[in-house]
């Protein structure tokens, strides 16, 4: 074997070894925005006022679009909703962007401070939260 072979050879296993960082680092930064956006999801969820669990059941998670209309859904204790809405998270990738909405007529007035349970909202409450959860998903 020619030195030029064995270059060409040093240089073959190099660029796998590079393919496969690459591989390896593109799964962890979308494993990151995936339990991202799910910790944003159950903080979200967590933080909304609950009478009945019609608001808490109805938090949507769209990917690319924004969800429309309400679901038909109680869920007093969030679970559901985080397991039903979180499973469409399971695909996303970096780059997609995530939409976590919800669309009752009263959201808006929930979110600023028509409820003595949110009286700071549930998602400006989470957003000033979301550094942590980052940081949460990255390890």
């Amino acid at each position: 074997m020619t030195k030029v072979d064995r270059r060409i050879r040093k240089g073959a296993r190099f660029s796998k070894q590079v393919q496969a960082f690459v591989k390896a680092t593109e799964a962890k930064a979308n494993e990151v925005v995936r339990k991202t956006a799910l910790g944003v999801l159950a903080n979200v969820v967590t933080a909304s006022p609950v009478d009945t669990g019609r608001f808490r059941g109805n938090w949507q998670v769209g990917i690319g679009d924004r969800p429309a209309g309400a679901v038909d859904a109680e869920d007093k204790d969030g679970s559901a909703v985080v397991s039903r809405e979180g499973a469409k998270l399971e695909g996303v990738a970096v780059g997609e962007t995530v939409f976590i909405t919800n669309n009752l007529p009263y959201a808006r007035r929930l979110e600023f401070g028509w409820s003595q349970q949110a009286p700071k909202g549930m998602v400006r409450t989470t957003l000033a939260n979301v550094k942590d959860i980052l940081e949460e998903a990255a390890k």
